[in-house]
C-alpha cells in the first residue's frame, strides 16, 4: 500500500506554509583515503532475532563510496548485507575475513572489537 504523505530524509510530511519547499541535502563530505580511515569491526546480535552480523563502523565519506566498499566486502565474504547510515552490515560472523580484506586494501588503522 502506498502512503499518500511520504516523509523526506529529514522527517517532513506536510507544511502549511505556501512558500515552503524542500531543499536538497548537499553531500559535501569528501571520502578520506583508505590509509586515513579509522574503521572498527563489531559482531552484533541485538535486534536481529539472535542472528549475528558483522558491523563496520567509522567510515568517513560519501554514501556512494560507503556502498561501494560494502559491495566489495559482501562479495569477498560471499554473503549479503547492506551499507547505510555510515556503517556496513555483513551477514554472519565475518570479522576475520573483513579484517583480512581491509588490511590487504590499505585500511591499516582497522581495529576489531566486540
Amino acid at each position: 500500500m502506498n502512503k499518500k504523505n511520504k516523509t523526506d530524509s529529514r522527517g517532513f510530511v506536510y507544511s502549511t506554509d505556501p512558500n515552503f519547499s524542500f531543499e536538497p541535502v548537499q553531500d559535501n563530505t569528501e571520502t578520506l583515503p583508505a590509509s586515513k580511515q579509522n574503521l572498527r569491526i563489531w559482531l552484533d546480535t541485538k535486534h536481529r532475532a539472535g542472528k549475528a552480523v558483522t558491523l563496520v563502523k567509522g567510515f568517513i565519506g560519501k554514501e556512494k563510496d560507503l556502498e561501494e566498499l560494502g559491495k566489495k566486502l559482501k562479495s569477498f565474504c560471499g554473503t549479503g548485507g547492506s551499507a547505510k547510515d555510515g556503517e556496513i552490515i555483513i551477514q554472519g560472523d565475518q570479522r576475520e575475513k573483513v579484517m583480512q580484506w581491509l588490511l590487504k586494501n590499505g585500511y591499516s588503522n582497522s581495529k576489531q572489537s566486540g
